[in-house]
């Protein structure tokens, strides 16, 4: 009994290429993976032509969507047709949300009458180990094909909508694990049992955590905070919390980084015209050393190429990988670790609420652009209601309201709170609860947070 509690934890991680909220939450995981791979549902090697055909359907619609939505007036109309599908209904009144959505009933129409990933099971169900899905469907396959494993689902937003849960919730037996609390909640209204939710937070990369006293992360932070608060508005003001939250008794007088602010785009490519904004608006202070920018264009090999092109109209040629950097990778596996090794010389987060909201937990402050769907109006929601995020103001004036709130100590307060209230452990927690080390669960000590 012993010799099985010490066994190293191995899973099934099971994620899709769509996007990249879905493989970023699986990403962290890989350090438990089976083989040491993450299983992309919807491309893995020898998926069936007819598997493939259907969930490629699916991505292209979800990119040409995202990208079509910038398009003017016709734009917003379809893509408010597409997020109705995905609209998350109001929480109050609390009522039986349990009845499947239409996009529920033509998924299991697909998974039943076309046996829709029965071969990814199949293959899976040789070594049946925990399998841990981070999108619904794969679950769902899991589940109906009688996966002889456990079967998880990880939530991958602040709020969610029906088609997480399967048909027939009461009988099923998908687990749960939730990054914050409305989403225990928001389960329970679809009929999820509670003994199958599992309060977990967001899987963060312990690159940027540590170990389980956050030593790397503590440090991080306390570099950040020099360059958030450069008059010590808040240091202080609020000294106590600093030294109670981070273990200081006071910072040290220069950051081990330039102040950077780092803007990501989504995986569709979305907003990158706010990124040139950005580094347009700010390159008089990006050309006297002050601030340096970090532009994320993920995997797509256009927008590195737009923002270099963005960084010579505008002066700042001789700036490129110096004052400002591009992240750019030709897979995302890589991107994902260029990305994490980036955030821990940033001090400010600029993107939209996606996934990356959880992000906060890492004691970055987030300036929110535009949310893209129903599910990241949510995660915006929920940025505020921590204090850990803020709508931005006009990129083209970043270099007045930017500077600005730094100089009040608003980002280094941000910065706190959402180290403080944004759960830091979930992918501890995932290990502990698959292995079922439910005594090292680290619960998390949040608020409502709705």
């Amino acid at each position: 009994m012993k010799n099985n509690k010490n066994k190293k934890s191995k899973a099934w991680i099971v994620s899709v290429d769509m996007g990249y909220g879905h493989q970023r939450a699986a990403y962290p995981l890989r350090y438990f993976a089976n083989k040491n791979e993450i299983i992309s549902a919807n491309s893995y090697p020898g998926i069936p032509s007819k598997d493939k055909k259907i969930w490629q359907q699916s991505r292209k619609m979800y990119e040409f969507i995202s990208r079509f939505k910038n398009v003017p007036v016709i734009g917003e109309k379809v893509f408010e047709l597409y997020d109705n599908l995905q609209e998350i209904p109001d929480f109050y009144p609390k009522r039986d949300l349990s009845k499947p959505s239409v996009q529920v009933k033509t998924i299991y129409d697909m998974i039943e009458k076309q046996n829709w990933g029965k071969h990814l099971i199949e293959n899976l169900s040789k070594e049946p180990l925990p399998m841990i899905c981070t999108f619904f469907v794969p679950a769902f396959m899991a589940e109906h094909f009688d996966y002889p494993g456990e079967i998880y689902c990880l939530a991958t937003d602040t709020d969610i909508n029906r088609a997480w849960v399967s048909k027939s919730p009461a009988g099923s037996r998908i687990k749960y694990f939730a990054p914050n609390l409305r989403v225990v909640d928001r389960l329970k209204l679809y009929g999820v049992s509670p003994d199958r939710i599992f309060l977990t937070g967001f899987p963060l990369p312990l690159e940027n955590i540590g170990d389980k006293k956050l030593t790397v992360l503590k440090k991080d932070i306390i570099n950040r905070l020099v360059n958030l608060d450069p008059d010590q508005n808040f240091f202080n003001k609020y000294s106590q919390d600093i030294k109670r939250f981070l273990g200081v008794d006071e910072l040290p007088k220069k950051s081990n980084h330039p102040l950077t602010v780092t803007f990501a785009i989504g995986g569709a490519g979305a907003q990158k015209e706010i990124g040139a904004t950005i580094i347009k608006s700010l390159k008089d202070q990006i050309k006297q050393k002050k601030i340096r920018v970090i532009l994320v264009a993920g995997i797509h090999n256009s927008v590195s190429s737009f923002f270099r092109k963005s960084a010579r109209s505008v002066g700042l040629a001789k700036e490129l990988d110096k004052g400002v950097k591009i992240i750019f990778a030709g897979s995302k596996e890589e991107y994902f670790k260029r990305f994490d090794k980036a955030l821990r010389e940033t001090d400010i987060l600029w993107t939209k609420p996606s996934e990356l909201s959880f992000y906060s937990a890492l004691g970055l402050p987030i300036i929110i652009s535009p949310p893209i769907g129903s599910q990241e109006d949510f995660n915006r929601r929920w940025l505020r209601t921590i204090g850990a995020g803020v709508t931005q103001d006009d990129p083209e004036y970043a270099n007045e309201w930017l500077l600005d709130w730094i100089k009040s100590g608003w980002f280094a307060e941000a910065a706190l709170q959402g180290f403080v209230e944004a759960p830091k452990y979930g992918t501890y927690n995932i290990e502990n609860i698959i292995s079922h080390k439910f005594e090292a669960f680290h619960k998390p000590k949040m608020l409502m947070q709705y």
